[in-house]
């Protein structure tokens, strides 16, 4: 770093008082795309996110989505429902699930189920899960999607905030997992499961503590019944995506908006993610073609965690002449 010292080399700020900054999303609410323009690499990336399967792949299958009001979890629901799954959304508002219920059945033609639900509470997962059954029977996809997220220093963190994110992000998970689950097994019936999590679940982030520690636990949770709950006919998986700008989430992690102006510097592939995309990966996850995939955690971020792990990757500001003197000073350290 002395040689860019040398040089009077430095990353340009992408903003004023700004420069990149780490804040990836939390995978749990879908687009608007980033009000920035997308970095001119873009136009090699664009965006496909209409089914990839084929139709009628999930015909005669029902898929639980919780969170699936809204953001991804409207997107994969949607996506199953083309597809032909019979999905039943869980989430607490109860108004906004029949809400989007109608609007994917309208576009479908495929029903969808409402079921409110809190996943925080075993009881009320019973009570959901029990109308589920009721409703459709077991089903053949689960997907753990609904999550709690905020940003914020950790020493301003009350015991309350951090119960609140944890008991949605991973005890949710849990709650929902074990009460399927142990159904699953009684009834000698198998399913895919799958969690949305994060890329920082990986690397772990300052500022979203709670966060980044329930998702871990999420994933240690999947790739564990991965390994245990094989035997009883069921897959888990996971999806770790990058920035997707959402209204619930990005208000909670970006209110000033300001964070948002940085991130397709930072994306390789030069903007952000959609629903869609997303859905594609989830449904393949779910579907019968992935049959010997289980235990995997994929990551979905176009390059973003590889971009910003990489110790010299900012290296790409340098400028030409700038790499001409660097040549010319690393060639006289030859034999030192």
């Amino acid at each position: 770093m002395a040689l860019l010292a040398r040089l009077t080399y430095r990353a340009k700020p992408l903003h004023s008082g700004f420069s990149q900054t780490r804040l990836f999303g939390n995978g749990t609410a879908t687009l608007w795309q980033c009000s920035e323009k997308p970095a001119p690499q873009a136009r090699f990336f664009p965006v496909f996110d209409q089914p990839m399967l084929l139709p009628g792949t999930f015909k005669n299958k029902v898929a639980l989505i919780t969170g699936g009001g809204t953001g991804l979890g409207k997107g994969m629901a949607t996506t199953l429902s083309a597809l032909g799954a019979e999905c039943v959304i869980a989430s607490r508002s109860l108004d906004i699930l029949k809400e989007t219920a109608q609007e994917i059945s309208k576009q479908t033609g495929n029903k969808v189920h409402a079921v409110q639900c809190n996943v925080r509470d075993p009881a009320s997962v019973k009570a959901a899960v029990d109308q589920m059954v009721n409703d459709v029977g077991l089903p053949d996809v689960v997907i753990n999607n609904a999550a709690g997220n905020f940003i914020c220093p950790t020493e301003r963190l009350s015991p309350n905030a951090w119960r609140t994110i944890t008991d949605i992000v991973l005890n949710g998970t849990a709650n929902v997992t074990l009460d399927v689950g142990k159904r699953l097994i009684k009834a000698e019936k198998g399913a895919a499961f799958l969690a949305i999590t994060t890329i920082y679940a990986e690397s772990g982030s300052g500022f979203v503590v709670p966060s980044s520690s329930a998702k871990a636990g999420v994933e240690a949770l999947c790739k564990s019944l991965a390994g245990e709950w094989g035997r009883y006919g069921m897959r888990f998986n996971v999806i770790q995506p990058g920035p997707i700008k959402t209204k619930g989430a990005f208000s909670r992690l970006d209110p000033t908006g300001e964070f948002e102006k940085t991130m397709p510097d930072r994306i390789p592939v030069g903007r952000l993610g959609t629903a869609g995309e997303i859905a594609n990966l989830a449904a393949y996850l779910c579907s019968d073609y992935a049959n010997w995939v289980s235990g995997a955690v994929i990551r979905m971020d176009g390059g973003e965690y590889v971009f910003m792990a990489g110790e010299f990757n900012v290296m790409r500001k340098v400028t030409k002449e700038q790499w001409d003197l660097m040549e010319g000073l690393i060639r006289k350290t030859k034999g030192s």
